[in-house]
């Protein structure tokens, strides 16, 4: 719940609420008190439903993340969420207080995020939820739908292309199989035979176990949503386009391929047609479990651990 500070002000700069944080000196997160950052002018105030625990924030904590973005200090932790307004800034227009949405916190520096009891964002990170579409599954949309959708758009115009999207059965590579699908893109889904089901339901032609070996270099782009790197340059043909996330060992250009590196970016607006593809079943949101906040280490716990289907949510 949200409080006053200790000074007793009703100030909602001076509210405090319990954030899960990252410090540079302990080996797991910690859940805190901590103080809510001000609203901006195009800000919003959401008291947060669910949020996704994502891979990328099991890295934080003694890993490669915190390397990444040059982070030394305590920051707050989670990037997808959903909620509840409850306060706007003075210049925000198209959202009010009481409208649920879902959203993306994209500020790594920022003393509280998405884990938390309340947190604030830029109104252009957040899109309305469309009916049809529960709040607690849309948790799981904003960071991976965003990912995909941004990796498939670095592609290009489908124009006959065949594409293999790799961690197909993952919560990036299973949105990026859809997208690509609707697209018009020839996909094939990298993931293990149980996920053939899903694979094939989301809009992949065909199923592969392993990735191809020469001479077999066969596919004329890679969405790489296993985070494989140069592992899944084998196989593009030659002047391929391979599209990958960030990661500290990146692949590079061999064979004429071209590597595009996507950091994912806060779009209210492309949030919002992605909402509304998973409102109408194109998208199809998928949680492994929740666990309330002060449970935290459950799911960090099962993320880190890999080979999940679906998202876990922390659950204020």
């Amino acid at each position: 719940m949200v409080v006053p500070t200790a000074r007793g002000s009703s100030r909602k700069e001076d509210l405090v609420a319990l954030a899960l944080l990252s410090r540079h000196d302990t080996a797991s997160p910690v859940l805190e008190q901590v103080t809510l950052p001000p609203l901006g002018p195009g800000d919003l105030r959401i008291r947060v439903v669910a949020a996704s625990v994502d891979p990328v924030d099991t890295l934080f904590d003694g890993g490669p993340t915190r390397m990444i973005f040059g982070l030394d200090g305590t920051v707050g932790l989670g990037w997808s969420f959903s909620g509840v307004i409850t306060e706007t800034g003075a210049e925000v227009t198209g959202f009010a207080v009481g409208d649920k949405v879902a959203a993306i916190h994209r500020d790594v520096t920022a003393p509280v995020r998405a884990h938390a009891e309340e947190t604030v964002v830029p109104a252009a990170s957040a899109a309305l939820l469309p009916a049809g579409l529960d709040l607690a599954d849309a948790a799981t949309l904003p960071l991976n739908a965003l990912t995909a959708a941004q990796m498939v758009d670095r592609l290009g115009p489908a124009d006959g292309r065949n594409l293999l999207v790799t961690g197909a059965a993952g919560a990036v590579g299973g949105y990026a199989v859809a997208l690509a699908a609707q697209a018009g893109f020839a996909v094939t889904g990298l993931a293990r035979e149980t996920d053939h089901d899903f694979v094939r339901r989301a809009g992949a032609r065909a199923l592969v176990t392993e990735l191809p070996e020469l001479p077999e270099r066969s596919f004329d782009a890679v969405v790489d949503g296993a985070v494989l790197h140069a592992g899944a340059l084998g196989a593009l043909r030659d002047g391929g386009t391979f599209v990958g996330v960030v990661s500290a060992s990146p692949a590079t250009s061999e064979r004429g391929i071209e590597v595009v590196i996507v950091n994912v970016e806060p779009d209210g607006a492309q949030l919002a047609g992605l909402l509304a593809l998973a409102a109408a079943g194109v998208l199809e949101p998928r949680v492994a479990g929740q666990v309330p906040l002060a449970d935290a280490a459950t799911a960090y716990s099962k993320v880190a651990g890999g080979g999940q289907r679906g998202r876990w949510l922390l659950v204020p």
